[in-house]
């Protein structure tokens, strides 16, 4: 209980409230036809995969529901290439994933998970069009869904933005109370003044969907965190996830894979790991892997595009997973 009650108090209110506010925004006001639109046939390869590996923090999609997603671009005649970019990345810059590992794990480890999980994306899109395309598929052109553009969106996520990140900069609560008051009166004036009713009532929901769908497992995870570190032997962490040696960051990936982590719930068990003297090397990888795989995932993903495909691009995540730990724990010494 006590873990449980330290997570209230240190970061529900400074970090997971400005979080959900804005990945219900993300969800509800950004059309997310406008971004799948780019990975059909009419788009360049250097747009269509920069789309794909970026969009998971436009679209606020979590390791469940980008499956649907995945499974609606790619029958519809996206690559092979953009659509395994897309459901490598999505998930794991999801905005409220990043913004929990930050806090939780430190500004190393959320600025790495994003920036490894864009660019590594491209690297498993581009092997799995390799080795499945090899430039004799022709793309279908994927029908849109409609253009609704809210020109006012990209200024309203500004705003959010920098609602989560004012306590982050400044220490004193008086000048941190100064910007942040003012910063939220202008955030809800100005919603009220560029979307309807019915746009702030789909915002509203979502943003209470999520919470819903998210806080009770995530309490749950941090009291398991919390339960794990008192009864798991460190000797054994550090044992098998806690050295610098190819299986510690191959074992850290593969145990992650084969987990279901509910969304943020992998970041307070990680933590907990990293209490008993898991490496940060092996974290990354763990935080690579866990989100974009798990066993119920792997059987979708399977049927979605065959065992061959679906197996090849589990091998590939597994080993870029390892292999992204491996960089990382060499980086930081």
């Amino acid at each position: 209980m006590q873990s449980v009650q330290e997570y209230l108090a240190l970061h529900v209110l400074l970090c997971l409230v400005p979080a959900f506010f804005l990945a219900g925004a993300i969800a509800s006001l950004f059309s997310k036809e406008s971004v799948l639109k780019f990975f059909g046939a009419d788009a360049p390869k250097y747009v269509s995969y920069s789309v794909a590996a970026a969009s998971g923090c436009l679209l606020a999609v979590c390791s469940c529901t980008v499956l649907p997603l995945f499974a609606g671009i790619y029958k519809r005649g996206a690559g092979i290439g953009p659509a395994t970019t897309f459901l490598f990345s999505a998930p794991a810059i999801n905005i409220l994933a990043i913004v929990y590992t930050a806090k939780i794990l430190g500004y190393d480890l959320g600025l790495a998970r994003a920036v490894v999980a864009v660019s590594l994306s491209i690297a498993v899109g581009l092997t799995m069009a390799a080795i499945f395309e090899r430039g004799m598929v022709e793309r279908k052109k994927i029908s849109t869904f409609g253009d609704e553009k809210h020109k006012n969106s990209a200024f309203l996520f500004a705003l959010l933005l920098g609602i989560l990140v004012v306590p982050e900069i400044f220490g004193s609560w008086l000048l941190m109370m100064a910007i942040l008051v003012p910063l939220v009166a202008i955030t809800v004036y100005f919603s009220f003044k560029w979307f309807t009713h019915e746009e702030l009532s789909a915002w509203m929901g979502e943003t209470w969907f999520l919470v819903k769908q998210i806080t009770p497992l995530l309490l749950i995870g941090v009291f398991f965190a919390g339960i794990i570190v008192e009864v798991l032997p460190s000797e054994y962490v550090v044992r098998f996830v806690g050295g610098d040696t190819v299986s510690s960051y191959l074992i850290a990936s593969t145990s992650a894979a084969l987990m279901y982590f509910s969304t943020l719930t992998e970041v307070p068990i990680i933590s907990a790991l990293t209490v008993l003297g898991m490496g940060k090397g092996p974290a990354l990888s763990m935080l690579l892997a866990g989100p974009a795989l798990s066993l119920p995932n792997m059987i979708v993903i399977s049927r979605v595009m065959g065992a061959k495909r679906g197996a090849s691009y589990i091998t590939l995540v597994v080993v870029i997973a390892t292999l992204a730990g491996l960089g990382f724990g060499y980086l930081i010494g």
